[in-house]
Parts: C-alpha cells; sequence; structure tokens
C-alpha cells in the first residue's frame, strides 16, 4: 500500500499537481559557497559547470532546465555554476570540463557524463536515475547472465525485465522512473541486445521496446519451477503502462465468486481496462475446476482477470449450457456466454494466435494456400471466406435493373466490387453495415457484381440507354447516383464511419438555397443530421443580388458535395450577412471546422468554378493539420513537402502541455516563414492517435529515433528525407534556417522514399465476351486460321486492361506520384 501511495503521488506530481511551481525555472544558478553548502549536506546534485557558452552548449541547458522539475521528484537538485563568476576548485579549472556534468552524491563526486550522452530532457532523467539506481538495476547480455538472476531471485522476488533498443530515450527513463519506485519490490532488470534476446524469442533488428514480468517467487499453493515463467507486457512501453502492468501482476491469479457472472461487479481501480474471463464450477468437480482455471489463469496473465463461478450457490441463474463467459472493459457490464470445448478458445477471444497444429493438419493444404497470402486484407478475407454475408439490406443492380432502379430513388448509393477481390469483399461487409444504419433513410443502397455484369461496369458514354458514369476501372467503388443527373465518386476511407457521414453530407442539396435569418443559423450552428452527432463539417456560404449571379458558386458546390455543406444566400439577406463580414458582394464565406463561425474567410467569386473550387479548399485548409490515416491521402494529392513532426503519446498533463509547445512552434514556423513556406506543408502527427506513424517514421529513417521528430519528406522534386537534428530544440527560426540550409544542398539526407508502386491486384476483364468465343458452335464453324486469329484475341483481351478514367482527381495512384511504401 505505501508503494502505491508513492506511485500515485510521483504521477501526480508529472502530471502538473504543484501547479504554483509551474511556471518557475528550477535551474538553479549556484555560487561557490552554496554549490559546497549544498554538497556537505550531502544532497544529490547534477552540476553543470560552465565556462563558455557555445551553441551547443546553450542547448544542452535549455533541456538541462527541463530536467530540474522531472529530477526534483526524485531528490536530486539540479543547476550549475558559472565560472566566469565563482571558481569551484578543480571544476572551473580544467578545459575537458568543459562538455561534462557531474553527479554528486553523499558530499562526493559520483559520477561524470559526457554531454553527448545527456542531450535531452529523456537522456538526463534516465542516466541520472539509472547511475543513481546502478545497484539495484542489473543488466544483462546474455542467457546465462539471466537464468543466474532468475536463480538468485527464486523464492524471494519477481524480475521486472525490460528490452530497450538504446540508453537514455524515452522507454529507458520509464523503466528508471518505475525502478525507483519499486525498486525494492522487484528486482529490475535492463537489456540493451546480445543473444539475450534470441532466448526471449525477440528479433534484435526489431523497433519496439519489451517488458516481461518473471514471476520468481513463491505464490501460495504453487511450485515455482526451475526458470521463472513470464508474463510479456502487450502495451507500449511507458510510466504509466508499465504501472498499471505491474498492479496487474499483482491481482489474484484465480479469484472464487458465489455470484452469477452478470451480478459480478466489473474489474475497479487498477485493472478497470482489463476482461473479465469467468469458468463454473460444481461441487463434484471442485478440485479439477480450480485446477482448469488455474492453468488458464496463467496463460491469460496480463490479458484478462480469470474468475472460478461455483454453481451450487443459488445466485448463479447462468443455464447449464454454457460453461464460460466474458467481459470486455468497453461494454461494461455486457457479460457474453459460451460454450466451449477447450481452453484454446477462450485464448483466442484475446489473442491473435495462430491455429492450433491440429487445425492445420486439418485444413492443410488450405492453410499453405493461405501461407502464401502476405496481403494483411486478402489473408483477413481469406480466413472468413465461409461466413456468408447477409445482402438483404441492399439492391442487387443489373443490366436488366439499373435505370428503374435510379429512377425510384432520389440517392442511390452503388458499390461496384469483385468477389475474387480481396479488398472488394473486405469493403462489402462495412457497405452492408452501412446500408444497415441507414434503413428507412430514403437512401437506396445497392450492389454491382463487375465480375457478372461486365457491360454494365464497363458500358461507353454514348450508347443507346447512356449509363450516367465512365467505365469502371478500379474496385471497389462507390458511386453516389441520383435522377438525371451524373454519377459523383465517393472517394474517401473504404470504412463504415467515413462512407456513413459522406452519404449523410450528401443528403441536403448542394448548395441549401437559405431564404431566413433562423435558416442561416440553424445551417451555421446545428447539426446537420442527427446521426451526425459530434461531427463539425466545414460549411461554405455563397453570397449573391440574385439567383442568376451563382452558376459558377452553384457548379463549386456539387463538387463539394458528402464533404462540404453548401449555402446560398441573395436579396437583403445577402446584403446583411456581407455588411456584418464587411465584404463587397458577390461573395463567399468560408467557415472551416477548426474555426470559429465569427471569423470566416471572405473569397471573391473567382473566374471559373475550377478557381473557385480551389480558393475554397485552401481556404478549408487547416495552417497546421494533424495528420491522420483518414486525411492522410488528401494532403499528399496537394504536392507539396510534407515539413512532418511526430510527437509520442503524452503520459501526463506536463507532457501534454510539452507537445502543445511543440505544435505552437510549428505554426510559428510557418507565421514566420510566409511566403517561403508556401512549398511545404507544415503539419504533425500524434502517434498515440495514429499509432500506424510510428511504422512511417521508422521506415522513413530506418530505425526509430528519439520523440519528437521533425522530418522533411515528400519533395516533389525529388525522393530524400530530410531530419532535423535530435539534439536541437525545436524552434521557429532554427528551422526556418534547417529548410534553408537544406535548399542550399548543404544538408545530408537522412533517408530516400520507397520506389514501391501498387498496381491492381486484378485485372478487369470481360469474361462473358471471353466466354461466348470459347462456346462450342462458334468454334466448329472455325478455319484454323480463324481459331489462330481468335486465340491471339483471346490472349491479347486478357493482357489488356480497360482504360482508366481521365479525371484527374481520381483516388487511384499514378506512377508519377511515387507514393512512399508505408504510407
Amino acid at each position: 500500500m505505501m508503494w502505491m501511495c508513492i506511485a500515485v503521488f510521483l504521477l501526480w506530481m508529472k502530471s502538473g499537481g504543484c501547479t504554483e511551481k509551474a511556471n518557475t525555472s528550477d535551474l538553479m544558478e549556484y555560487t561557490a559557497a552554496n554549490f559546497y553548502e549544498k554538497l556537505h549536506s550531502g544532497k544529490m546534485m547534477f552540476i553543470y559547470f560552465e565556462h563558455k557558452v557555445s551553441r551547443t552548449i546553450s542547448l544542452f541547458l535549455v533541456e538541462l532546465e527541463k530536467s530540474a522539475d522531472a529530477l526534483q521528484d526524485y531528490g536530486v537538485l539540479v543547476g550549475k555554476v558559472n565560472c566566469n563568476k565563482e571558481l569551484v576548485h578543480a571544476y572551473c579549472t580544467e578545459e575537458w570540463v568543459l562538455h561534462t556534468v557531474f553527479l554528486f552524491r553523499g558530499g562526493k563526486e559520483f559520477l561524470g557524463f559526457d554531454l553527448d550522452t545527456v542531450f535531452d530532457v529523456n537522456s538526463i532523467v534516465s542516466e541520472v536515475l539509472f547511475a543513481i539506481l546502478r545497484d539495484e538495476v542489473k543488466y544483462v547480455h546474455t542467457d546465462t547472465d539471466l537464468l543466474a538472476m532468475e536463480k538468485a531471485a527464486r523464492g524471494k522476488k519477481d524480475i521486472v525485465l525490460g528490452y530497450v533498443r538504446s540508453l537514455g530515450t524515452q522507454e529507458h527513463r520509464s523503466m528508471m522512473e518505475t525502478a525507483y519506485v519499486y525498486g525494492s519490490k522487484y528486482q529490475f532488470i535492463l537489456i540493451t541486445g546480445g543473444p539475450v534476446l534470441k532466448h526471449l524469442g525477440v528479433n534484435e533488428l526489431s523497433h519496439s521496446s519489451r517488458v516481461w514480468f518473471l514471476h520468481c517467487r513463491v505464490h501460495s499453493g504453487f511450485v515455482i519451477p526451475m526458470t521463472c515463467p513470464l508474463t510479456l507486457m502487450r502495451k507500449p512501453l511507458s510510466t504509466l503502462s508499465l504501472h498499471s502492468f505491474l498492479q496487474l501482476m499483482e491481482a489474484p491469479l484465480v479469484s472464487e465468486v458465489y455470484n452469477d457472472p452478470s451480478s459480478v461487479q466489473p474489474p475497479q481501480f487498477p485493472y478497470q481496462q482489463t476482461p473479465q474471463v469467468f469458468l463454473f464450477s460444481r461441487p463434484t468437480t471442485a478440485h479439477l475446476d480450480l485446477d482448469t482455471a488455474t492453468t488458464l489463469a496463467w496463460r491469460l496473465r496480463g490479458l484478462a482477470l480469470l474468475l472460478l463461478v461455483h454453481r451450487q450457490s443459488p445466485a448463479v441463474k447462468t443455464p447449464d449450457e454454457y460453461n464460460a463467459a466474458y467481459r470486455l472493459p468497453e461494454k461494461s457490464s455486457e457479460v457474453k456466454y459460451l460454450t466451449l470445448n477447450d481452453l484454446d478458445e477462450v485464448l483466442e477471444l484475446f489473442t491473435n494466435q495462430e491455429r492450433e497444429e491440429e487445425d492445420e493438419e486439418e485444413d492443410e493444404e488450405e492453410h499453405s494456400h493461405f501461407g502464401h497470402l502476405d496481403d494483411e486484407i486478402a489473408a483477413s478475407v481469406y480466413e472468413n471466406r465461409g461466413d456468408l454475408l447477409d445482402m438483404d439490406s441492399i439492391t442487387q443492380l443489373t443490366s436488366d435493373n439499373f435505370h428503374t432502379a435510379v429512377a425510384q430513388s432520389s440517392l442511390t448509393v452503388a458499390l461496384f466490387y469483385l468477389k475474387w477481390d480481396a479488398a472488394s469483399m473486405a469493403f462489402l461487409s462495412s457497405f452492408l453495415d452501412v446500408a444497415e444504419g441507414l434503413t428507412d433513410s430514403g437512401v437506396q443502397m445497392s450492389a454491382v457484381d463487375c465480375g457478372e455484369w461486365t457491360d454494365l461496369c464497363a458500358a461507353q458514354p454514348g450508347s443507346s440507354r447512356p449509363i450516367p458514369f465512365r467505365p469502371i476501372t478500379a474496385f471497389p467503388s462507390v458511386l453516389l447516383l441520383r435522377p438525371q443527373e451524373s454519377a459523383q465518386h465517393y472517394r474517401g476511407m473504404l470504412g463504415t464511419e467515413a462512407l456513413h457521414r459522406f452519404i449523410m453530407l450528401s443528403h441536403p442539396a448542394s448548395p441549401v438555397l437559405l431564404s431566413t435569418q433562423e435558416e442561416v443559423t440553424s445551417f451555421l450552428q446545428e447539426v446537420p443530421h442527427p446521426k451526425l452527432a459530434g461531427y463539425t463539417p466545414d460549411r461554405v456560404l455563397g453570397l449573391f443580388e440574385t439567383h442568376r449571379g451563382a452558376p459558377l458558386f452553384t457548379e463549386a458546390a456539387k463538387s463539394l458535395r458528402g464533404e462540404v455543406l453548401t449555402g446560398l444566400l441573395t436579396d437583403g439577406l445577402a446584403e446583411k450577412l456581407a455588411a456584418e463580414h464587411s465584404v463587397d458582394l458577390p461573395a463567399v464565406l468560408v467557415f472551416p471546422s477548426w474555426r470559429t463561425h465569427a471569423h470566416p474567410s471572405a473569397l471573391p467569386v473567382s473566374n471559373s468554378a475550377e478557381e473557385l473550387l480551389s480558393h475554397i479548399n485552401t481556404a478549408l485548409l487547416h495552417p497546421l493539420p494533424e495528420l491522420t490515416v483518414e486525411n492522410l491521402p488528401s494532403f499528399l494529392s496537394l504536392g507539396k513537402a510534407l515539413l512532418l513532426l511526430f510527437v509520442g503519446e503524452e503520459e501526463d498533463e506536463f507532457g501534454r502541455r510539452q507537445n502543445q509547445v511543440l505544435v505552437e512552434e510549428m505554426r510559428g514556423v510557418v507565421e514566420l516563414g510566409g511566403r517561403r513556406m508556401e512549398p511545404y506543408l507544415a503539419c504533425w502527427i500524434h502517434l498515440g492517435r495514429t499509432p500506424a506513424g510510428m511504422s512511417v517514421l521508422g521506415s522513413y529513417l530506418g530505425s526509430m529515433p528519439p520523440l519528437p521528430a521533425l522530418v522533411l519528406t515528400h519533395l516533389p522534386s525529388r525522393g530524400e528525407i530530410y531530419q532535423y537534428p535530435p539534439n536541437m530544440p525545436i524552434g521557429a527560426p532554427s528551422v526556418l534556417q534547417w529548410l534553408q540550409r537544406i535548399e542550399d544542398g548543404t544538408e545530408s539526407a537522412a533517408g530516400l522514399l520507397g520506389e514501391d508502386s501498387w498496381p491492381p491486384a486484378v485485372k478487369f476483364y470481360d469474361f462473358l465476351k471471353i466466354m461466348d468465343m470459347q462456346e462450342p458452335n462458334s468454334a466448329q464453324q472455325q478455319t484454323p486460321e480463324e481459331e489462330e486469329e481468335v486465340d491471339e484475341k483471346e490472349v491479347n483481351m486478357e493482357e489488356d486492361v480497360l482504360e482508366e478514367a481521365t479525371d484527374s482527381s481520381s483516388s487511384s495512384p499514378t506512377p508519377n506520384n511515387n507514393p512512399h511504401s508505408e504510407l
């Protein structure tokens, strides 16, 4: 309990609990007298003796000041002595001291650190704590060393084993901070590489840190084997995740309850994010049931809490047909009941382990094919190939009913897919989910199997019954169809939420004609549809003297349908709103979702709809957007170089404020750079909200660098990647100077973009024509010369791909874009 209080106190301190000191510097400048006074008091001190202040030294001092607050929590005073003002014997007279910072302990010098090893706040805190805990935290390199440590700890202490790729990183700091709090309770061991990794089954090229908990203490009722059982922490390494993990390791292995699972309280702090698994026990098999539960509990260690429910209790109401149940934390009190045949079925609920050997032998032929499916989407579809989709919620469009079906509904959403295309089948499931959510909405959800109805999917303009779209050449494709209008392509993410939102925003007219002040207020402030609660769309208003002056705006508005809400005002109402925002008619007001409605962007009406559309899109663009998986393609399509800041997930309020400061510095780069920044898109990725960014950053630089990391990539003219120096603080002037060095050609590249291309997985053949030419009757009437000619046509037909649509806004990548494989 004492250690729990200490841990909570330290976490509170790190999250900004002492607000009164938040804005003051903890980096003290000591006089010689003060230094000797603190030294003789026995306090731990981390002191730099300043001689000359170069650029490198000034950067170090900034990081040293940041570390003062963190190290204060561990009883370490941080400061400097200005040797130009004060003379401290042996430290202010030697030139080599210029590049060294010293740790004092017990009234004497304890250790000196070269500035190359303590270059930022993470390396300072981790290295200082590592030095303080050098006798408590062991370092192992070989499996023999680890086995010796296990033997020494057996029956005494459990072991916390951490692997970090390098010292001085955020992960190393998290290990040391945790070891400082829990060091007397657990034996902490650190590894950074070596043969021991192979012993633990880790690829040394892996970029991710790992933590294992080795159960070496004697547990009541259990015998510890020769090697301690280990549990892997599955969350990314951070101080908070490690703290939660250690709390979970202290949870009872098996808890026995006498209530029905539905009546058992969900896990409380600190286990509230942990699933619960229930097994049922009978009096006649109580001992065997407990053994079974214990075995499963060890396999679920770190994944779920196991509870053994005694059926003899009258409070247990679960039918006898069920022998297990589980509750997921995000489902609150909802309990799901199961009938299981073996324990492995429980594990599959929480892990992605491979199929059992028994299943592999049973389906050996099928699994040999599955092993070749290196594409994740294809593999997922293949795994679920036996699951039949319920297509009742959508209309099947064919060449015979297409025109009739489209004419009967004000809005038809059509999915064009191929049954043998993995991406098509994966998205079909999401499409059906959207269809179920739009029941009774007036939207007709439909699908076209292009493998069967090739004449519809490949129809050319100018046919007897014109089709309102170009031939489909990419799968899957989604089109929005309205009677007597050209089709509208959906080019967003192939997921349920994105498609559902696009359809909802496509419902209103584009533009909406607004005739009263109440309608204007509703347009600007209210949610466009109840199913879009919580989502704030971009809005655009056109202000014109009469309807006849708005054809260009109306054309641009149609192109924005589904993505932006557009409205049209005329006459007196337009004049009133124009006066409020000090603009002359005609004008276009742009209300981005990231800006308040009181300060829209005002645009003049352009000479063409394309030009107006370009100006609107520019006004909607955030000056410093956060990149996500969903919006990344639209930003890449701008063709600008990405000045991309990667920030980590915040562990506490201090981390959140630090990330805010970094983003503000990037905003300062945009503002200070002015027109110089036009070739660049300054943006940032939060790796906590967009974990895919970690693999992107790792592939850019070949390994995972310390965070924050600033890179310049996707230059239009070349494929180099540049990394802002990690040992320099990110500030607007220095970033602009760095960009200037890149433009001058004096900065070295850190890597190159990949040359990978992504051709279609399956070419779109006209199988009906091929089948017609293979009919026996037609073949019997052909001469050998004709047969040879037909064979040649068949080969050419199979090799040819239908001409791709020339729409410049197509989402299909072109070879010239040279997209990075990770993106």
